[in-house]
């Protein structure tokens, strides 16, 4: 599985989830993929958004994120995004958006944490018969959705197909050598400085491993294949 080296990027044009997902099963040739190691880093809205948008990589990168509930109230991913109209559903068919009242000063409603924030209103919440199952310790429920949810959502839905198991089963070979010259070989940290040093010192402890698995290659010798003297 190719794999590419990425750099981190906050750019972002326009784009949505539906014209990415258009644009990656009408390609014509292959689309580029990255599988990389299951991290946070890699996962952020900002790297996806640089892939996806920029560079047209398809992302088979787990998605890390916080929205998902584990005290028995519903999550994010119970509310149904409507790009279109720039809002969320809640189960009980309630909208939630950014602001219920109109501007003279348009706004654009992005915090310092780069995110929207999306609000029900206290009137539709506090009738709402589900509401200890939505916000039961808030007046009203409300979503946080980063600039960038869009390129998650893509990453998201590549996560389901089988080409994303199938990289994910290759990505665990490489990620298991990694893990042999850590445990067994030690190679814990480099002890040789500059790029010089760390260079040769894993090129060796690379060719230890190697020769450790040239040895289980060879037909192991027994006393009867053994030549009978004369």
């Amino acid at each position: 599985m190719p794999a590419s080296v990425i750099t981190v990027s906050n750019r972002s044009p326009k784009f949505s989830r539906s014209s990415a997902l258009k644009s990656i099963s009408k390609r014509t040739t292959p689309m580029p993929i990255l599988a990389a190691l299951g991290t946070p880093l890699l996962s952020t809205a900002a790297n996806l958004a640089w892939l996806v948008k920029e560079k047209q990589i398809a992302p088979h990168i787990p998605v890390f994120g916080k929205s998902q509930r584990t005290d028995g109230t519903w999550s994010r991913e119970d509310f149904t995004w409507d790009g279109e109209n720039d809002r969320y559903i809640c189960p009980e068919g309630k909208e939630l958006v950014q602001y219920h009242r109109t501007y003279a000063t348009p706004r654009t409603g992005i915090d310092k944490d780069g995110c929207r924030r999306y609000r029900a209103t206290k009137k539709d919440c506090s009738v709402c018969p589900s509401k200890p199952l939505c916000c039961p310790n808030a007046p009203a429920r409300k979503i946080p959705r980063d600039l960038n949810e869009d390129s998650r959502d893509v990453a998201r839905a590549i996560a389901k197909t089988p080409e994303y198991e199938r990289s994910r089963h290759r990505r665990k070979k490489v990620e298991m050598l990694f893990a042999h010259l850590k445990r067994i070989l030690h190679l814990g940290r480099l002890r040789l400085r500059g790029p010089s040093g760390a260079r040769d010192e894993f090129l060796l402890a690379a060719t230890a491993q190697n020769l450790r698995k040239l040895v289980k290659l060879r037909p192991s010798v027994t006393q009867e294949s053994l030549p009978r003297a004369a």
